[in-house]
């Protein structure tokens, strides 16, 4: 990187990763322009709440408002929101409005949007749920208590699931895969999730491929390939996100599954860098490159790569991931990879998700889970820390088993 200070510094994503780059790069020193923009109309907000919390509470927007709006003035970001950028070119933003925004450091924190069905085009009633705008709809028809129908059971779709039993709704989960949350956990804590929901009146269906999704009057009718149907006054389609890659592809960044960037978050342009959802960087634990989908990532990792756009910086990001997922008053916290893993280490019981976990892939650990164990947890994501920068192995008068 060119040892010659920025003064202007374009953030294009409203989201965790950007605005906390944003921050940051103030927090650091940097007296020059900065300049976050987003294409939401709102000012930068919390996603964990959207899929719990704002979803069953009538809640204003102000309430999971990143930072209060004053903060933009006082730290001297210029925040525009609602505006959408057009094209990329090497030095400046072209932006919806016909206007360039000239930069000498970019930022693409884009993220994603929500994958959605063939099957669900022009549908009513059909929902994706990825920004702060889609919840009120969702609400709205889940109010008169569903029934809903939830294709996909990874985080999102199952968070929904559980907070739309909590409004009293019927819910129905169709699964493609064995079971539900294979990018998430391993394979033994999978079945004890997918128990938890049927404990509290969810029915999960899972290896189910969706055929058909139609409308008879009323009601909405999914058809898998078998010809079973299921029926529903409400869909949510939860089937994950796509990387928002457009500007990158316009700049000829390298892509792969998100926009590839080295450990400093670099892309294969030297002054333009991208960071959270959208960047497909090398992972310390698993030791090869992936895209990541957490909260507190995208926050480290927008902060980490803010540092390293200013001269002098050289930083490596090496922080493992984490985040968690609350459902029926289950706290159930993750670390590192383990839905890679091959064998569990268990300290306490898996069915009362009173437990903390260790998991290794070929004798090495790459994550933690735990419920109910907090202090344990903290000292699962030391342990993973520690060992994706050695080869040392975690003992444990525990049980033992695989995870297929």
């Amino acid at each position: 990187m060119s040892e010659i200070l920025p003064r202007t510094i374009a953030i294009v994503g409203t989201g965790v990763a950007g605005t906390t780059a944003a921050l940051t790069l103030r927090k650091e020193g940097f007296g020059g322009r900065i300049v976050l923009i987003g294409d939401e109309p709102e000012e930068p907000y919390q996603r964990p709440p959207l899929s719990k919390n704002m979803l069953r509470h009538s809640a204003r927007p102000e309430a999971v408002r990143l930072k209060p709006t004053s903060t933009w003035a006082e730290q001297d970001i210029e925040l525009l929101t609602g505006t959408k950028v057009t094209g990329l070119d090497a030095d400046a933003l072209r932006l919806a409005d016909g206007s360039q925004l000239p930069y000498d450091r970019l930022l693409l924190a884009t993220g994603g949007r929500a994958r959605t069905l063939p099957q669900a085009v022009g549908l009513d009633h059909v929902h994706t749920l990825r920004t702060l705008g889609d919840v009120a709809a969702l609400r709205a028809d889940l109010q008169p208590g569903g029934p809903l129908l939830v294709v996909g059971a990874g985080l999102v779709g199952l968070e929904v699931a559980a907070t739309a039993r909590a409004m009293g709704c019927q819910v129905t989960v169709l699964e493609s895969s064995l079971q539900p949350l294979g990018r998430v956990l391993p394979a033994r804590l999978r079945q004890e999730v997918m128990e938890l929901h049927r404990a509290h009146g969810v029915r999960i269906h899972t290896d189910v491929r969706l055929e058909r999704l139609d409308r008879h009057g009323d009601t909405l009718v999914a058809t898998d390939h078998e010809g079973t149907l299921w029926e529903a006054q409400t869909v949510l389609v939860a089937v994950g996100m796509t990387p928002e890659t457009t500007l990158a592809r316009q700049a000829g960044l390298d892509l792969a599954d998100g926009i590839v960037v080295d450990a400093y978050g670099t892309t294969s342009a030297p002054h333009i860098y991208a960071a959270g959802d959208v960047a497909c960087h090398p992972d310390a634990v698993l030791r090869q490159r992936v895209r990541i989908e957490q909260w507190n990532h995208a926050q480290e990792h927008g902060a980490a790569v803010a540092v390293n756009m200013l001269p002098g910086n050289h930083r490596p990001y090496d922080a493992v991931p984490w985040g968690w997922t609350n459902q029926y008053g289950v706290n159930l916290q993750i670390c590192g990879h383990p839905a890679q893993a091959d064998e569990l280490i268990v300290q306490g019981g898996l069915t009362d998700f009173d437990f903390a976990a260790a998991a290794y892939r070929s004798g090495r650990l790459i994550g933690g889970i735990a419920a109910g164990r907090p202090v344990d947890f903290r000292a699962l994501r030391r342990l993973v820390a520690e060992h994706s920068r050695d080869d040392g192995l975690l003992t444990a008068e525990t049980d033992r088993g695989a995870c297929p």
